[in-house]
């Protein structure tokens, strides 16, 4: 099942990809995102019966917007939870590469979520090192403390695209943490839907891309994560309660733009186009702002 948000008035409406008509969608009435995740099978019930029930629509009708458009509370990221892009990083710091024994965690502010095809804007009193991160996200369905690995997946509601947008000399100088870099509004554009698990029984051999003006600059697959999902929620929810609606940034493949010879960043102009198998892709301009 393929799930949307989208702009109806000034409320963001939920939808259900029609899975027999291509650019198509159901309207699912008296629901959003967010409702439908806490709502549980009740609610899948009710999608149900909108596809049953409602008549298709064209997609070319309505304005996608990010999954969640409001969330509950910050995107949890990861970090260097790929192995050549922990490498490359390090490389570029003169720093001895190391495997994490534990995942880095970080979060991305509530107003960084930006659409899967909104304006990425970039403003250059603040930034001039703008640069892309391709990821798979993950939604949490039924939350929980003190995950265990084993029964991680069945806390999952589905799967979606994110490209952690980072201000790479904010980062730096913040001390290179990623507090600043990382939280700059409309840095996290996501979508263009959520998949169901049903759809993606095993998400740990999904490609990932990303595209600068038509250009490959990361290829990458899941398998390489040092942290699996349940690995990520095990560790994650340790202490510390999910809640239904929480996104999971699982890091990025090498490829980034600061670890090139010469380094490239973003520039107005330019378009992002973020890729992961089986879900989808995420074109998002860059547009000077002041």
């Amino acid at each position: 099942m393929r799930l949307i948000s989208y702009k109806r008035a000034e409320a963001p409406a939920l939808g259900v990809l029609t899975p027999e008509r291509e650019e198509h969608f159901t309207p699912v009435p008296g629901l959003d995102m967010l409702e439908l995740i806490q709502s549980g099978a009740a609610g899948l019930d009710r999608v149900q019966r909108a596809l049953r029930e409602g008549p298709p629509l064209p997609l070319s009708t309505i304005s996608l917007l990010a999954p969640i458009p409001h969330l509950v509370r910050n995107v949890f990221c990861l970090g260097w939870n790929y192995a050549e892009h922990s490498r490359e990083t390090a490389q570029i710091r003169g720093l001895q590469a190391r495997t994490p024994e534990r995942p880095v965690f970080f979060t991305k502010a509530t107003t960084t979520i930006n659409s899967p095809y909104g304006d990425i804007p970039v403003d250059s009193r603040v930034s001039e090192q703008n640069d892309w991160e391709v990821e798979l996200g993950v939604i949490i369905g039924s939350g929980g403390k003190n995950i265990s690995r084993r029964r991680a997946l069945e806390h999952v509601f589905g799967y979606t695209v994110i490209n952690d947008v980072s201000a790479r000399d904010v980062q730096s100088a913040h001390g290179k943490q990623f507090f600043k870099g990382k939280r700059l509004d409309g840095y996290c554009p996501m979508g263009p839907w959520v998949v169901t698990p049903e759809e993606i029984a095993e998400p740990h051999g999904l490609d990932l891309y990303c595209r600068v003006n038509g250009v490959l600059k990361q290829e990458g697959n899941t398998r390489d994560m040092i942290f699996d999902i349940p690995s990520i929620i095990e560790w994650l929810s340790l202490g510390m309660t999910l809640l239904p609606g929480d996104v999971i940034a699982t890091g990025t493949p090498a490829g980034v733009g600061f670890a090139r010879t010469p380094p490239e960043y973003l520039t107005p102009g330019d378009v992002v186009e973020c890729t992961v198998e089986r879900i989808g892709t995420l074109c998002n301009p860059v547009v000077a702002i002041s």
